[in-house]
């Protein structure tokens, strides 16, 4: 077995409650430990994704054969998603101590590796009962983060998250017990053999089960009518936390691709096609929803957070055709929109605390008013789909694999003026924190109030951003290599009999 598969996730398991005990009030030492463990994550991470281009990697806790023990799987897609949370959470980090975001707070880096082990967790693990238990550790551990450093609005939107994230995870549970008295079994390798053998006509509870899940997956995806805690979580968490939340929602993606292709997907009589017929509208809406809120909304925040749940709409309208072409533009959208939205919230950051508050309304022009618009207009860009950016790419392909008749004018329709709206949102509050800034600046000068009481924002605090927007670049110019890489992974993910194999088949194998 491979070793390292687990070292992701037990590195911030340990590390999380020797910072919450010992270094909670050594500011410089929880900083460095957290610092190095993120370092060591994205490190392990980029092993584990060079090791995993070949074969799917198990690995055994305490060496027991699945389906009887715990099993993590390390294979293209999981390896992929390791590696895009490392990058990220090393990224929001770096940001965090530059700004002095961790400092409001005494627990502010052992929830971060709680929820680095949470996430980590969930993309490799190979049973259903254990993605609940990561789900869970994600759940505690990102509603500290999310009322850090306290408010009102902060605990309120807090209290809303954790109540609408306990009710999903009621229902998980419930899916789970009906699963397993369906099944007597929770390993996903193992479901996926013996739903197979379960006459459609004798699987009324199994389809009971894949629709409780589907709206778990996506209460975490944020995909209509579950969405609405999404807006207000993210607009009122702090930033960097905002800009981490960006891989959550993809969490709740991962796992309807995972188990919805695997488990209750093509070639499985008792539940085919039910999660595409459900999730394609709900997908259609989610769009709307997020481009009208977009073009609404009067706050940097929450305009930020409506264009995260537009960007959901879009990822998962790819993953519903749960066709080949159609997950690797889901695939490649899914790496984008991450990077983007982080690029957003830590933007709106700085822009936030040179400006003295998040509403678009005219304001004397900031310290390096120049910088910030340069920025954001890049990172608008970027979400919302333009050229040159991977935006445009990551539409473009998931356009191209919607073009079945009877969905093309929803899809294309939805994303064309979904995309439209976005635009418009963003230009009009990219003009209102910019360009009419300035024109105010120009008059309030006569006054004395020109806005520029803030001291210059330091690179250290500029440096997370453009790392962010360095990602989109990368993945543009790398768009060829990257989409062979996911067409790859995506061959891998509907090779139902390679997975169950390599899990299944192998279990009794426990040298390295």
């Amino acid at each position: 077995m491979n070793h390292w598969i687990i070292a992701p996730v037990i590195l911030p398991a340990l590390l999380a409650p020797v910072i919450g005990f010992v270094m909670r009030r050594d500011i410089v030492l929880a900083r460095t430990a957290s610092l190095f463990g993120s370092v060591a994550v994205l490190a392990i991470a980029i092993g584990l994704f060079i090791v995993a281009g070949g074969e799917t990697q198990v690995y055994y806790l305490g060496n027991w054969p699945a389906p009887f023990g715990i099993v993590l799987v390390l294979d293209r897609l999981s390896a992929l998603l390791v590696l895009v949370a490392a990058l990220l959470a090393l990224i929001v980090l770096v940001h965090a101590v530059a700004t002095g975001w961790d400092n409001r707070g005494r627990h502010f880096h052992a929830l971060f590796q709680f929820q680095m082990m949470g996430i980590v967790g969930a993309f490799l693990t190979g049973d259903i009962f254990n993605l609940f238990v990561f789900f869970e550790i994600l759940l505690i551990a990102s509603y500290g983060l999310m009322i850090h450093s306290g408010g009102r609005e902060r605990m309120r939107a807090g209290l809303q998250y954790v109540v609408i994230n306990l009710a999903g995870s009621t229902l998980f549970l419930f899916a789970l017990g009906v699963l397993y008295a369906t099944t007597g079994t929770l390993n996903i390798a193992d479901l996926a053999v013996r739903l197979q053998e379960i006459p459609a006509d004798e699987a009324a509870l199994v389809r009971v089960a894949a629709m409780l899940l589907m709206i778990v997956f996506a209460l975490k995806a944020a995909l209509f009518p579950v969405q609405f805690w999404l807006p207000g979580t993210y607009a009122n968490a702090p930033a960097p936390v905002a800009a981490l939340f960006a891989i959550m929602t993809k969490v709740g993606a991962y796992a309807i691709l995972r188990v919805h292709t695997l488990v209750f997907g093509p070639g499985i009589e008792a539940t085919e096609g039910l999660a595409g017929d459900w999730l394609f509208p709900g997908a259609i809406v989610t769009i709307a929803i997020g481009a009208f809120g977009v073009l609404g909304a009067r706050r940097l925040m929450p305009l930020i957070a409506f264009s995260v749940v537009g960007s959901m709409g879009t990822l998962m309208v790819a993953v519903s055709a749960f066709s080949p072409v159609g997950t690797t533009a889901a695939l490649y959208y899914l790496v984008h929109s991450t990077f983007a939205a982080a690029a957003l919230f830590l933007l709106a950051d700085l822009v936030t605390r040179a400006r003295g508050a998040d509403a678009l309304a005219t304001r004397p022009a900031t310290v390096q008013n120049g910088l910030f618009a340069a920025l954001f207009f890049a990172a608008a860009i970027g979400m919302a789909g333009m050229p040159p950016l991977s935006g445009f790419l990551g539409k473009l392909l998931v356009l191209d694999a919607l073009r079945d008749p009877a969905t093309i004018t929803w899809a294309w329709g939805a994303v064309l003026i979904g995309s439209l709206l976005t635009i418009v949102g963003f230009a009009r509050a990219g003009s209102t924190l910019f360009w009419k800034s300035t024109a105010v600046g120009a008059d309030a000068a006569a006054t004395g109030d020109t806005g520029q009481a803030h001291a210059p924002t330091r690179g250290t605090e500029v440096a997370p951003t453009m790392a962010a927007l360095g990602v989109l670049a990368v993945i543009t110019v790398l768009a060829g290599p990257l989409t062979d890489y996911l067409d790859g992974t995506t061959g891998q993910l509907f090779n139902r009999e390679g997975y169950v194999t390599s899990v299944l088949g192998t279990g009794s194998e426990g040298e390295e």
